[in-house]
């Protein structure tokens, strides 16, 4: 388990609630994913559970499992989309694991051979191209 209770005024959390804007690619009873808005590649998107968990140690079975068979569809959409080589899934636990934001999240990120990973700049894309990106993946998600 995690040791520190969930927040449930983390970004992710508002973004669920409304309270936030999210460019969103899928949605499901249990899942909601949406394009990074901060990509490392192009196609980069998020998928969180609609529950509250802070991350892979405390989020139930029944939503994890929710959550893995959505990074799949997503994964299997990105890859096809973005015409790339392969998938690279990421998910950061605590702060000493790299989490940022404390509420379980999944990083569906594109990637091609011998290309790397943009850096986290902290930048935000922009919107048009965020947009364009997210039609990719729900044509592409069929």
């Amino acid at each position: 388990m995690s040791t520190e209770p969930y927040d449930d005024q983390n970004v992710f959390a508002k973004i669920l609630r409304g309270e936030l804007p999210a460019m969103k690619v899928y949605e499901d009873d249990k899942t909601f994913a949406f394009m990074d808005i901060m990509p490392r590649s192009d196609g980069h998107c998020l998928v969180i559970p609609k529950a509250p968990s802070r991350n892979i140690l405390d989020i139930g079975a029944d939503d994890l499992a929710a959550v893995m068979t959505t990074t799949q569809k997503l994964a299997r959409a990105a890859k096809q989309a973005f015409a790339a080589d392969g998938v690279t899934v990421q998910h950061f636990c605590e702060g000493a694991g790299g989490q940022v934001v404390f509420h379980t999240h999944v990083h569906i990120l594109p990637r091609y051979e011998g290309v790397a990973l943009r850096p986290h700049t902290g930048d935000m894309a922009d919107q048009e191209i965020l947009k364009d990106q997210a039609e990719k993946l729900i044509a592409a998600l069929g």
